[in-house]
């Protein structure tokens, strides 16, 4: 086996790294344990690709994009999925009577000769990336492959049950072990392997639906019989401390548990429909770091403008846009740029998604009566420089919200709205007077996340006509060549992965502020926001369609504001 000096000479003498990265690398190495090439990767010196062709030429081993290239399902049932995951090593195909795995560095000779007797054949590797091949093993591994035995295991017990009760509904205590526990266990598994943000569960006539939203999109993962409906739905409840017999009010709860080794937060919400109660379950990555306001994807000029704005010492500052447009994202964003330890920053929540060490962070509670008026009323008490309020959701919080503002506060929040202007106008609505809007507001930011064209399947296309009249009468720069996804293993052929934002910012000018005061329409707002440089929703989407990030079909379906 090459020993890691040799290595680090390879990798200083074609130019990927320096002498000092390596002698830095080789420090740390024996506290973390990992080898040089994933020390320096880890240190942000050496991307994953540049190791991978290192490797290569060291151990003379070819390259596979497990991007393109399904792993062969008969060699995948050779191994099991623990010894997979534990050394990150994917079986790749059969050739002549061998196994080809896949791995990301070479392995030792306790994992080769392990690989061998587990298999049953004899090994030989190639390599790939690191994160390809995990991707890989969530992927062919599929948490919910093995639903259809569980489903079975639960129809025969049902059947019996009912014989045994003379054909009457009952509820029943299960155990861990029991099928509906272990359904509910690999749903949620699956679709944290997904990225998925919300898991929904939907009772319907004969049938109960399982769909997975993944970068803003449902996605059917599952169709399962109508009489798992309500032992789905009633384990989820008791997960969350929910009541299990009220099927007939909306209910919401909280639980904590752990998908592969990591601690998962999950908001549970009920409903009855027609067909029974439907469930949806928001899964919070607790783990998940938050993104700096530079990384977000607002453009520079916006980001420059609004890094000012929160310097403010008082005002209020505004997150607008739907469910689910990444308000709470761009708020914890900008947390992290205004924190320091000169301030006492503190914030009122429903749920509390991300713990800032620094911070001093209230969960609403509305058994005990904390709610985000009462809250807030509280934290006024408290001597704060910065508040964050969760969300505006009645014209009580949004008083108080407004009067901290004027009272010496930085005041953070968001609203739901369509776009920046129309937050101006549930402002209104809710009976906030347009002189108290005029003189607390700074700035709105309204937003929206479209998907990004996936990076490994990006190709050349045509537009069809009507997307090329939307791009033209959006404002779209001259443009010839046009790019979207084509589908492949690595965004699950939907074309797409991961999202960014868009942002459209309207400050709180002397003139905007007058027409506020007149009780101006939005379209005269939107007008004199434009006329002084506002760059709209849509426009900042088209010109991301310019810049090759997203589709024009995409914008379509995510932007649908003026």
């Amino acid at each position: 086996m090459p020993g890691v000096e040799p290595f680090g000479a390879l990798l200083v003498r074609r130019g990927l790294v320096s002498e000092d990265d390596v002698a830095q690398a080789l420090a740390t190495q024996d506290e973390s344990g990992k080898r040089v090439g994933e020390t320096l990767v880890s240190m942000g010196v050496l991307n994953e690709r540049d190791l991978v062709l290192a490797l290569a030429e060291l151990l003379d081993l070819p390259i596979v994009d497990l991007r393109r290239d399904n792993p062969e399902q008969g060699a995948l049932e050779l191994v099991s999925e623990e010894i997979v995951r534990e050394h990150m090593a994917i079986p790749y195909r059969l050739d002549n009577g061998g196994l080809v795995i896949a791995i990301a560095d070479q392995p030792s000779q306790a994992v080769q000769s392990l690989l061998e007797k587990s298999s049953g054949h004899p090994v030989s590797f190639v390599l790939a990336l690191e994160s390809d091949i995990q991707w890989a093993i969530d992927a062919s591994y599929r948490a919910i492959g093995g639903v259809d035995r569980l489903v079975e295991a639960f129809e025969a017990v049902e059947t019996s049950r009912r014989r045994d009760a003379g054909g009457e509904e009952t509820e029943v205590v299960v155990g861990d072990d029991a099928p509906i526990v272990q359904v509910v266990t690999r749903i949620l598994t699956q679709a944290r392997r997904d990225r998925a943000s919300d898991v929904h569960i939907e009772p319907s006539q004969d049938v109960v639906r399982v769909r997975f939203r993944i970068d803003g999109a449902l996605k059917e993962v599952l169709v399962l019989p109508a009489s798992m409906g309500i032992g789905l739905v009633s384990r989820i409840k008791i997960m969350a401390g929910m009541n299990i017999v009220e099927r007939r009010r909306p209910q919401d709860g909280q639980l904590t548990t752990q998908i592969d080794g990591v601690d998962t937060d999950v908001r549970v919400a009920t409903a009855a429909t027609i067909w029974g109660e439907k469930c949806v379950l928001r899964i919070l990555d607790k783990n998940k770091s938050v993104l700096r306001l530079s990384d977000l994807g607002m453009p520079r000029d916006t980001h420059e403008t609004f890094s000012n704005l929160v310097k403010a010492p008082f005002g209020m500052v505004l997150c607008a846009g739907p469910t689910g447009s990444g308000k709470t994202t761009t708020l914890y964003a900008t947390l992290g740029e205004v924190t320091d330890a000169t301030k006492n920053v503190m914030t009122i929540e429903d749920p509390v998604e991300f713990v800032f060490p620094a911070i001093n962070q209230i969960q609403t509670n509305d058994q005990a009566g904390l709610t985000f008026a009462s809250g807030l009323k509280s934290i006024l008490r408290q001597d704060p420089d910065v508040i964050l309020v969760g969300e505006i959701r009645d014209v009580e919080t949004a008083r108080i919200a407004v009067q901290s503002a004027l009272t010496g506060h930085l005041v953070l929040s968001s609203l739901h709205s369509t776009d920046s202007v129309s937050a101006l106008h549930r402002f209104l609505d809710m009976g906030i007077e347009s002189f108290l809007i005029a003189s607390s507001v700074l700035a709105i930011v309204g937003q929206r996340l479209v998907r990004r064209i996936c990076p490994s399947c990006k190709a050349p296309y045509t537009p069809t006509q009507e997307e090329m009249a939307f791009y033209e009468e959006s404002g779209g720069p001259q443009k010839t060549d046009f790019y979207q996804g084509t589908g492949c293993n690595f965004c699950g052929q939907t074309g797409y992965q991961e999202r960014i934002g868009v942002y459209e910012l309207l400050q709180m000018t002397p003139e905007i502020k007058r027409l506020i005061v007149g009780w101006a329409t939005q379209d005269e707002l939107r007008r004199l926001a434009v006329k002084q440089g506002m760059r709209t929703l849509r426009e900042e989407a088209i010109n991301l369609v310019a810049q090759d990030i997203t589709t024009i079909s995409e914008v379509i379906r995510s932007i649908y504001s003026l």
